[in-house]
């Protein structure tokens, strides 16, 4: 007998976020992951991240400037928990002695309509 699918109901709610990443220095996916999870810890502490509910859904490389490396991704929240996510990958801004910073670009009920920010 499988597993049931809760009703959506009873499922939490989420919100993705389209980050904008730009860095001295190139990173992967798992760099940025990692990145995500600290500004959150260092700023809201791990008790209030552990209930943002935090995935990296997708992560884009762009084209690459004679100081920075553009990178896009997408992040998915819980949908009370916006704002403390925005405001912890606002306040990063230093990975790996390299200078790093991540805006905001767009917020979305859904993955295929956050994609028309990127």
């Amino acid at each position: 007998m499988g597993l049931k699918v809760l009703p959506p109901t009873l499922r939490k709610n989420n919100r993705y976020l389209t980050v904008d990443i730009k860095i001295s220095s190139e990173i992967t996916k798992d760099d940025f992951v990692s990145i995500v999870w600290d500004a959150c810890v260092r700023f809201q502490g791990e008790l209030n991240s552990s209930n943002f509910n935090l995935w990296v859904m997708k992560f884009y490389e762009f084209e690459k400037t004679e100081e920075y490396y553009c990178y896009k991704a997408i992040v998915r929240c819980q949908r009370g928990y916006v704002e403390e996510v925005r405001s912890s990958l606002a306040l990063a801004n230093m990975y790996k002695k390299g200078r790093i910073s991540m805006t905001t670009i767009g917020l979305s009920g859904t993955i295929k309509a956050s994609h028309k920010f990127i």
